[in-house]
């Protein structure tokens, strides 16, 4: 899917797919979304310290996807996207992967204006272009809220750090 489709509405924004270079700004973007919803700054700092490298990895060989909206060239909003292996399952009886969705961020000044919902509807089409049928997210409070009003429902996932 090189064409983004015509029919999402992006406030006039440019949209573009992620590239390498983005790598800065998608760990700024993840530390600021943990940092927005209750994380600990010391604990964040360490875990970008260990996304970088991981990103960087999946970034460079296209396992780590995605979009960026820019205004007049500077990146104001992004998504992530993801193929995960996943066993065949009732949700999605006959496939062995799943989307993944994360690192959903707008920068504040751009807030309101729907282009949460509208990366997210890029998200599904882009989906649905490589034949995923089925996609999982984790929502914080805040973009919880978004995720409902496009269909997305709440699951009984369960988790607990071991160790």
């Amino acid at each position: 899917m090189n064409e983004i489709p015509g029919d999402i509405d992006f406030s006039g924004l440019k949209v573009r797919r992620l590239e390498l270079g983005d790598l800065q700004m998608i760990c700024i973007h993840r530390q600021t979304m943990f940092l927005e919803a209750g994380g600990v700054p010391s604990e964040l700092k360490v875990m970008t310290e260990h996304f970088r490298p991981w990103l960087h990895q999946r970034l460079a060989d296209g396992r780590y996807y995605g979009f960026a909206l820019l205004d007049d060239g500077q990146p104001v909003a992004a998504i992530g996207l993801m193929n995960i292996e996943w066993p065949p399952h009732p949700a999605h009886p006959s496939q062995d992967q799943r989307g993944y969705v994360l690192n959903v961020f707008v920068d504040p000044g751009y807030r309101r204006r729907g282009l949460a919902s509208a990366l997210m509807k890029l998200a599904e089409a882009e989906f649905a272009h490589r034949g995923v049928s089925f996609a999982v997210l984790h929502a914080t409070q805040a973009g919880r809220p978004v995720y409902e009003e496009l269909g997305w429902a709440a699951s009984a996932e369960m988790s607990k750090a071991i160790g």
